[in-house]
């Protein structure tokens, strides 16, 4: 049940079970049902920990051989009103003294790796450049609007080729024409790097206008088509091609770059990845340099001299809500 799950949260804490009295129970590693007077000081010591509500019935289970020199392992059960949660393992040290938990994580991988950039239309450094800044962005926000007209320019300037920056769809649902944009843009990313940033550039820099002064979803829709296949003239693509991605309206591309980083725990927009380290929200840019330096050093760069730029006048969180209020940009192409 999540909420006993819950109660076991902190990255590491120890029980101490031995107190004045009483004879602890030693055992040899790994095996066997633990003595019903060890399994109820156990018990009583998690409850007591916890504060686990008395409606809650807690099984232990027996011994099991761990990988943590002198501690065994042992599953805890709970459950209430008929339903029962996961196992909770926990360490017992051999002689039946202390209780442990705690989470392992591996960090094998490089969290470069972690988000995929891979087949994105891409700006700034080489495939190989040090830094890789995934943006997950919907192209209806504001706050993702902003960011992209401040940070992303300022980015270039200072760092050049020792960033390479990668957008991911992450349309919201109270953003009507977002998804169909993600979609456009992506079809004619297909054929044209550079007809994919304008466009983005454009969309970014216009969005309050997307749905005439009308502003209805049609008007809007009918505005991307056209904007998207004025561009891809302009990059001389095949126009059939184009035309006809973006009559079908496929969203099976998108929903998976939504799927990508909601597993990476992104819930709303703009959200970076800097070589996997998670930044959410349109924070004030000395936090993404450091972000960004302190990505240097590990990989053996040195990142560029301080600078001095002003800050994103953002609110300091991550917000899904439309805003009013877009930055202006130039057309597609221009």
């Amino acid at each position: 049940m999540s909420n006993a799950a819950r109660l076991f949260r902190p990255f590491l804490f120890l029980l101490m079970l031995a107190a004045a009295g009483c004879h602890a129970q030693s055992s040899s590693a790994g095996g066997g049902k633990l003595p019903p007077e060890l399994a109820r000081r156990v018990e009583i010591l998690i409850r007591s920990k916890t504060n686990l509500p008395p409606n809650y019935e807690m099984i232990v289970g027996p011994r099991a051989r761990s990988d943590v020199q002198g501690f065994d392992e042992i599953t805890v059960l709970f459950s209430a009103d008929g339903k029962s949660s996961k196992p909770m393992t926990f360490l017992l040290s051999t002689d039946g003294k202390t209780l442990a938990q705690f989470n392992k994580f591996d960090i094998s991988q490089d969290p470069k790796t972690l988000v995929s950039a891979d087949g994105r239309p891409a700006r700034g450094g080489p495939a190989n450049a040090p830094v890789v800044i995934v943006g997950f962005d919907d192209l209806e926000c504001p706050f993702c609007a902003k960011m992209h007209a401040q940070m992303f320019p300022a980015l270039m300037q200072r760092y050049k080729d020792q960033v390479r920056i990668v957008y991911k769809d992450f349309p919201l649902d109270q953003h009507p024409w977002a998804m169909r944009a993600a979609i456009n843009v992506n079809c004619l990313g297909a054929q044209s790097t550079d007809g994919y940033w304008n466009v983005v550039d454009y969309i970014h820099a216009h969005a309050s206008e997307m749905g005439g002064a009308e502003k209805t979803l049609a008007k809007a829709n009918e505005t991307l088509d056209t904007i998207t296949r004025d561009e891809g003239k302009k990059q001389k693509v095949n126009e059939a091609t184009l035309g006809a991605c973006i009559e079908k309206q496929d969203e099976t591309p998108v929903r998976a770059s939504m799927k990508a980083g909601s597993d990476l725990g992104v819930e709303a927009t703009p959200a970076l990845f800097i070589n996997g380290e998670r930044l959410e929200g349109a924070l004030p840019i000395e936090y993404v340099y450091r972000m960004i330096d302190n990505a240097l050093v590990a990989a053996g760069q040195t990142p560029p001299p301080p600078v001095t730029l002003p800050s994103l006048s953002s609110p300091p969180a991550p917000t899904p809500a439309p805003a009013t209020g877009q930055p202006s940009g130039h057309a597609p192409g221009q």
